[in-house]
């Protein structure tokens, strides 16, 4: 049974960075593309992030984009997004999770396993 649990999050002000991350347990990190996705209050889940297994490629929503990195250390079966230039926009709720093929897709229908979540507060 996969595991994953994100901590990080915190109330900041607008222009701040935070960095989030994700360990995840149940023996699968190192073959699967990591993602990270984020829920605001009364909005549907939405896709930030994913990264391969071999930190080989990439992806990004077009509105973090240029302020939000996403990485992984295999060795310690974790992922991290740093997000920097943090707007009242970016409030929300911040999940990862993983798909077991490999494939970095940003489809939330391709993700079944998440954390609780870490709560972003972004004040202006």
């Amino acid at each position: 049974q996969v595991q994953l649990v994100e901590s990080g999050g915190g109330s900041v002000q607008a222009g701040d960075s935070l960095r989030l991350s994700c360990v995840v347990s149940g023996g699968i990190f190192s073959s699967a593309a990591m993602a990270w996705f984020r829920q605001a209050p009364g909005k549907e889940r939405e896709f930030v992030a994913v990264i391969t297994k071999n930190s080989d490629y990439t992806h990004y929503a077009d509105s973090v984009k240029g302020r939000f990195t996403i990485s992984r250390d295999n060795a310690k079966s974790t992922i991290y997004l740093q997000m920097n230039s943090l707007t009242s926009e970016d409030t929300a709720v911040y999940y990862c999770s993983l798909d077991p093929s490999g494939v970095a897709l940003p489809w939330i229908e391709r993700y079944h396993d998440w954390g609780q979540g870490t709560q972003v507060t972004v004040t202006s």
